[in-house]
């Protein structure tokens, strides 16, 4: 598997992120994402993944106008990232942030995206761990999908017989500083993630690459964040929820939550 490199300064990076386009912006609803999702020039993986990601659906959520800037975080292979410079047009900007492992596990459709044309407006901003680096109030917003649930997982080894930790899971509270100092007043953060069985214990449904959406909710709100809404566009009852997310069958078809929250 071909890996891509990204190396680029911190400071002069993040001091680019975050101006303002004062003319011939207009907002981003349902319809203009609609739009430009059947655009012909976008990938044929994309085009096959929008039934499953509706984009329609969570996009408008991030409350966008063109010329804004937006994240989005451990964003992997780029299918939002794309959209969301499409959207934003050539005069605002989507940083494409990422670490090693979430850029290895997107390295083949970001490499197909490169060869398609990534929109110019695209900045791949790949960090160490849960780094951000980004600077004060530089975001309109920021969108992470079904991804947040790996900064909540308690890192394992197999010796033998079972399963044991190696060490605690990420500094959420970290994390969540970061979203918060980056974002504008009024910024939205929304978050999409695979649920879990509320009747499971959390390190157990962590392990399976879910969450439980009342402690994201919980959480994001205890760290500063308003809660604004949540959207049933993703929601799947029949997901067997006690099933690990990666299982072929359930791929695309877990039961998702869709939570809003705002920068006071």
């Amino acid at each position: 598997m071909s890996k891509i490199q990204v190396t680029l300064p911190l400071f002069p990076l993040v001091m680019t992120l975050g101006f303002s386009v004062q003319a011939d912006t207009r907002e981003i609803g349902e319809d203009v994402v609609r739009l430009v999702m059947a655009e012909a020039s976008r990938l044929a993986a994309d085009l096959e993944r929008d039934p499953r990601s509706r984009p329609d659906k969570v996009i408008p959520w991030l409350n966008l106008k063109t010329g804004n800037t937006v994240i989005d975080i451990f964003g992997s292979g780029g299918y939002y990232s794309d959209l969301l410079a499409r959207l934003v047009g050539d005069q605002g900007q989507v940083v494409l942030h990422n670490n090693t492992g979430f850029g290895q596990w997107g390295t083949n459709i970001l490499q197909d995206r490169l060869e398609n044309g990534l929109p110019e407006n695209v900045m791949m901003h790949t960090r160490s761990g849960i780094n951000l680096a980004l600077t004060k109030e530089s975001m309109d917003a920021a969108l992470i999908v079904m991804a947040l649930h790996d900064l909540y997982i308690i890192p394992k080894r197999y010796d033998g017989n079972s399963y044991v930790p190696i060490g605690p899971a990420a500094d959420v509270d970290y994390f969540y500083e970061q979203v918060l100092t980056a974002l504008k007043t009024g910024g939205r953060f929304v978050v999409v993630d695979h649920a879990a069985d509320p009747d499971m214990a959390d390190e157990a449904s962590n392990d399976l690459h879910r969450i439980d959406e009342v402690i994201v909710r919980d959480d994001i709100v205890a760290h500063g964040f308003k809660y604004v809404a949540s959207d049933l566009s993703l929601r799947n009852p029949g997901d067997d929820r006690t099933r690990i997310v990666f299982d072929e069958d359930l791929q695309g078809k877990t039961d998702r939550f869709v939570l809003v929250f705002e920068k006071p």
